[in-house]
């Protein structure tokens, strides 16, 4: 499918084609922010008609990114912008801020967070700074984990790896619980939420805009790139993608990656399935985690392009492990 690309960098517009969506970036003067080569990597892409997404670094934090490396999305409805995870810092939330008034002069009307690490949500508080009365809708159990203070740890965690102290960015917690199959209408369009239990973490959703075809998968599918199994389940992740392929979905986008259409997650379930059936049938073998790495490894050359395969696939395969065998008893 063509498309046009348009980049705005001061007045110069160039135009050209090439092979996805509407993407947009534009040089920005007037936000406290001292790095133009930091600013020019807040891209826009038009998805479809109404849906944008800003594309993230596609790399673990660090202190080159900021911490930017999720994809803060957002919806244009009739009477105002709804905001899918705006990002991990009050720096980067300004931003989508601007960048969302270069599309529209609506008011933003709504938040919505998939789950509960730091880099989708911590920038919340910079659109509430904007818009404070507005909404944050996300799982009943994201709320309740940051306030028992995944927050905190989470704003910790941002500081690290970032090595940056985050002084204007605070926690906002979200403020209207949200659960499976519930439906939230923004004037002509319905934001339905799904969730079939653990899955990524246990708190996450994905948001249908069911009369775009569209679907927010956060960190339930990326793209090309390896995931953190750290705080989640594989077979329940399994099982939420192959859910996510029986709706009726046209476009598809990740928490981390390009947008696309279902071939995405077809890829990312079939990544999930090869590592779990492999560590499964390895381990009925007798053997351990490390023993069975460099097998497992030679089998996913497929993936082997993707983000951080060769620094998370060990760690991959360990959490795995664990789970089969705790799935064992």
């Amino acid at each position: 499918m063509k498309f046009m690309n348009i980049k705005y960098l001061f007045i110069s517009i160039l135009l050209f084609v090439s092979t996805a969506f509407f993407t947009f970036s534009y040089a920005v003067n007037d936000i406290d922010v001292s790095d133009d080569v930091f600013l020019d990597r807040f891209i826009i892409e038009m998805v479809t008609e109404n849906i944008y997404v800003i594309h993230g670094f596609n790399e673990s934090p660090n202190s080159t990114n900021r911490g930017f490396i999720n994809n803060p999305s957002f919806v244009v409805a009739d009477s105002g912008v709804i905001v899918i995870d705006p990002g991990s810092r009050n720096e980067v939330g300004q931003i989508v801020l601007k960048r969302i008034s270069q599309i529209t002069s609506l008011p933003v009307i709504a938040i919505f967070n998939t789950h509960e690490h730091g880099d989708h949500w911590l920038a919340n508080q910079a659109i509430l700074d904007k818009y404070p009365n507005i909404p944050i809708y996300a799982h009943a159990d994201m709320i309740e984990s940051i306030n028992q203070g995944i927050g905190k740890h989470w704003l910790n965690i941002m500081k690290q790896l970032t090595e940056d102290p985050l002084v204007n960015t605070s926690i906002a917690v979200p403020t209207h619980e949200v659960h499976a199959n519930d439906e939230i209408v923004f004037d002509n369009l319905t934001f339905k939420i799904h969730h079939y239990g653990p899955s990524h973490t246990h708190n996450d959703i994905m948001i249908e805009v069911v009369e775009l075809d569209t679907i927010f998968l956060g960190d339930n599918v990326l793209n090309k790139r390896m995931p953190h199994l750290d705080d989640g389940d594989i077979v329940g992740n399994i099982t939420t993608v192959n859910e996510v392929l029986k709706l009726n979905c046209k476009y598809f986008i990740p928490g981390h990656g390009s947008p696309g259409m279902k071939t995405i997650a077809e890829e990312y379930l079939e990544y999930l399935t090869l590592l779990h059936q492999s560590v499964e049938q390895h381990y009925h073998e007798g053997k351990s985690d490390f023993e069975m790495k460099d097998a497992i490894k030679d089998s996913m050359v497929k993936f082997s392009s993707w983000v951080d395969f060769e620094q998370e696939l060990g760690k991959n395969i360990s959490l795995v492990y664990l789970q089969v065998e705790r799935d064992d008893f």
